[in-house]
Parts: C-alpha cells; structure tokens; sequence
C-alpha cells in the first residue's frame, strides 16, 4: 500500500488546506492497521502534508481514511496555489498566463477578488459549481516571497533576481530544499535592466563602470559623462524591488560600491519612465520591458563595443544587464491543477503571451551567421592579439553552414558551475532534444573565453566549458533523444569577444558556450 512518501522525496509544493488552521488529525489505513496521527500541514487534492513525531511526512490520499476537524473536504475541494513576489510579474504577467491556461483547458477565468494584498483569481469548470483552483497573487517584492515561502504562506516565488546566500539558508532551514538545484528554480521571461535618460539628453551611451559610479555618487555632473555641465539627478524603483536588488548583485557589488542615498524611488516602473523623460538631467535603471517615454542607454566600453537592449540580445544574454524573471519551487508537491499550469507556460502558446505582454519569451530560435555582422566585426577588430588569422578563418569556416540557437550558457564567478539561468535553459535544452521538436541534425556547443592569459590555454579553457555544458545536457535528458542528432563540441577561447575585457561585466559576458545548430 502506498501510504508514506517522504517529503523530500515529493516533486513540488503543497498548497494550504482551504478555509481551515493547522489542527490534528488522524489518518487510517483502510485496514485499519496503520495511524498517522499529527497536524496538517496541507492537502492537495491527492496527497496529505502532515506533521507527526516522526517528522513531515506525505501520505497518499487514496489509501487511507481521514478523522479530525480540519479533514478536508474530498469532493468539494479547491486548490489553491499561492504565488508571491515581483510585482510586475504578480500583477501584469501571471494574470495574463493564467488567462491563457483557462482558455486551452476549456475553463473560465473570473474576475480577480482582493483578499488582503492578494489578488485571487477563480478557475471555474462548467459542469463544476465550485471553482476547480484558485490562484492568489501577492505583489510584494522579490525579498518578500522568498520570506513568505519559508513561512509557509506561498507556494511559489516570483523573483526578478537570483535567490541570495542568506534566502537560500533560510528556506534550506524551513526544510524546502536546496532552491538553487535542477528543477527547483525555472525562468519564465526574461527582461533587461535599462539605463534610460530623456530623449533631448546629450549622452548617447554609457560604459558599466561609469553607470556604476553614477548610482553610487562617485559621477554626479554630466559634464563628466561627455554631457552638459549639470548636476545628475538619480531614479530607480524601490528599495527591495527584485530590479533594485539586481542592480545591487549584478552592477555595484562587482564596482565594491553602494547605491547612493540621493535617490528619488519610484512604486511603479511607469511613474520612473515618466519622470526620467521629462527632466534632460535625470538618469534612471529601469525595467526594459517598461520603458517607453524615456529613451534606453546602449552600454559600451573602452574597447569600442556596444551593446543595446533587444529582444534578441536579451535573449542570447549578449546584453551584460538581462534580467531573468524566476519561478522557485520548494522540494514540496503542488496540486495537479498547478503542474499543469507549470506545465502550460513553458508551451509555444505561453510564450506567445509573454512577448504580447512586453516581456522576452523563452522558445529557441535560430540566428543565421550572416545576421551577426557586429560579432564577427568585433573577432576581427577587437580579438585577443594572440589570435591569428588561421583560427578567426577556422571559426568562420565552423559557423557559416550553421545558425546559432538563442541559448546561451554561462558560469558562476570563479566556478565551473552553469549560473542560474543557464541551468533553466540545460534543462529547457533538454526537454526540446526530448521531444524531437528542434529541427537539427547537428548540435555542436561551441566555447569561448575572456581575453584574460594566453590564448592556447584559454582555447583549452572553453572547450572544456562546452564540453560541461553538453554533459549537463545530455544527463538532464530521461529518456532518448533521436539517433539522427550529432552533438558536437568545439571552442574559440577569445577569438569573438562580445563585450570589452576591461570590467568583470564584460569578461563574464565573454566567457559563454553557445550552441550551434545545422
């Protein structure tokens, strides 16, 4: 009989018991020869969470009975799934996906009701009087769902950053699992953190390191960016907004630097773009993906390149400042009527809905050799000295017949170990070779470096990198994939650099394995 699974052992969340406390209960085999006797914790329909002597335990509804004042209700019951975070994903995306959910399953969406701070959405099926699930929305901050997450009252988090060291203790602690492993975090969108100035500001660009002493008061007068002799006036969105805490991770913390307290802050990214369009002295960061009246900074360095925020450069992380947007999933189990949402949003027909909405979608695509003129510029103008014409000629040789995929994959600082969001697309890349639905019959990941040490060794360095990345492919795979796909593996150390060397931003976009399809 299946009564027991540990809770470890379960795949994803386990939504709260609708309408009741925590209270003791007592669950009875059918042969009346096991008791589990504890409080509950949840229920999700299939599966009760309880917490014994023993320890949290997952028991299999079908097997047993239930006794006690807070046994649910197994024919009327109501999933919930609890979703809490970044606003702009709590507010504008999610919503909009749920609607789509509703429409392919042939279910209809109501109108969102305010419980508290939560925006409570009802799936209806017609033959059904109560709602099959309800998805609570709460628009806090990416800080704020990681800590409702540990307290038990969120089931997912929606972040615009990775989780912290301190966050991931936390919920290690509330006994979640390890949030940083496969299939415990997913990106669902990706947006791009944008410098944007007014249109009739002077400044055309800015380099990382010049934005970084901007927000930290280290620049305060334009005339030091090439600007007018004027004072900086400075805007982001508020403290403790996933977007903030991503310019702190990802563009001051590299610099040893903090945000300067001389800061006007914004509750919504629309009242920041307004504000930074109408004065030729502001600057602000905002979200990519918001951004309409003021008008985007391309970043560049003193090496020439520079990079602007598309949808394309997004895509493929050539900008330094994308913004993946995160789901994290606790090591618990969710409904069946959440994984099947999980589910639908990583389907074409969700993609679809992020891009109408504004944000980068994740499905691959393709992007023929002869489209990536800059790039190839930029291996001949700016490539390591010690790369000769031989190597660039075998480079191009390699990528004429093939079209890169908009996949790409990168390295924690220091360490052989995809980041974050390159973690979501091996897994995102394996699922594709799974279902057969790439065009290809050659895959060949192919390395490259930072122009940092000798080129022989660092040709040496992102072959290897391709070679981590094709593993971690090929073991994230569960079944097979056709016998028809080759893979392959090369790499070009720093033979086409994307960004300048000279910032640990650009060195980190540099060191990259992109994949290559024929």
């Amino acid at each position: 009989m299946k009564i027991f699974r540990a809770a470890l052992a379960a795949l994803f969340t386990l939504s709260s018991v609708q309408g009741a406390t925590a209270q003791d209960i007592i669950l009875t085999s059918h042969d009346g020869k096991v008791e589990v006797v504890g409080t509950l914790l949840g229920y999700d329909g299939e599966f009760y969470r309880v917490d014994t002597r023993f320890g949290e335990l997952t028991v299999d509804g079908s097997g047993v009975t239930c006794d006690g004042p807070a046994c649910p209700s197994l024919i009327d019951f109501v999933a919930e799934i609890r979703f809490s975070g970044s606003s702009v994903m709590a507010d504008t995306l999610l919503p909009a996906l749920a609607e789509g959910f509703a429409a392919q399953e042939g279910l209809t969406l109501s109108s969102p009701d305010k419980i508290g701070e939560q925006h409570v959405y009802a799936l209806h099926h017609p033959d059904r009087q109560p709602p099959l699930a309800r998805l609570m929305f709460q628009a806090t901050d990416t800080a704020k769902g990681f800590a409702d997450l540990a307290a038990n009252t969120a089931d997912i988090v929606l972040a615009q950053r990775e989780i912290r060291p301190d966050e991931l203790q936390l919920t290690r602690d509330a006994g979640l699992g390890d949030l940083t492993q496969a299939r415990r975090s997913r990106v669902l969108a990706l947006d791009a953190m944008v410098p944007v100035v007014a249109a009739d500001n002077p400044v055309r660009q800015i380099s990382l390191a010049d934005l970084a002493k901007v927000f930290a008061a280290q620049i305060t007068n334009w005339a030091e960016l090439g600007g007018p002799d004027a004072p900086i006036t400075l805007h982001l969105p508020q403290a403790g907004s996933g977007l903030v805490q991503s310019v702190e991770d990802v563009l001051l913390s590299p610099a040893n630097a903090q945000i300067s307290k001389e800061i006007s802050r914004h509750t919504r990214s629309s009242d920041l773009d307004r504000a930074v369009a109408g004065d030729p002295f502001a600057i602000g960061i905002a979200s990519h993906a918001e951004a309409r009246k003021a008008r985007a900074l391309p970043l560049t360095g003193g090496c020439g390149h520079a990079l602007t925020a598309t949808r394309q450069s997004v895509k493929t992380e050539d900008y330094p400042l994308t913004s993946p947007m995160f789901l994290y999933l606790p090591q618990r189990r969710l409904p069946r009527a959440a994984r099947q949402f999980l589910a639908y949003i990583q389907s074409n027909a969700a993609q679809m809905i992020i891009r109408r909405a504004g944000f980068v979608d994740q499905s691959p695509e393709t992007i023929r050799v002869g489209l990536q003129g800059d790039r190839l510029a930029n291996a001949i103008s700016t490539g390591g000295a010690e790369v000769g014409l031989e190597e660039l000629q075998r480079m191009i040789e390699t990528l004429r017949p093939l079209s890169r995929l908009s996949l790409s994959f990168r390295f924690e600082a220091g360490s052989s170990r995809p980041d974050a969001q390159s973690r979501s697309n091996i897994l995102q890349l394996a699922q594709v070779l799974e279902s057969g639905t790439l065009d290809a019959r050659q895959l060949t990941f192919i390395g490259f470096s930072d122009g940092e040490g000798a080129a022989t060794a660092n040709a040496r360095i992102a072959l290897q990198r391709a070679k981590t990345i094709r593993n971690s492919v090929l073991a994230a795979i569960e079944t097979s994939i056709p016998d028809s796909i080759e893979i392959a593996v090369d790499g070009f150390g720093e033979a086409m650099p994307m960004a300048c060397d000279d910032t640990e931003w650009g060195r980190k976009v540099n060191r990259r394995v992109e994949v290559w399809i024929r």
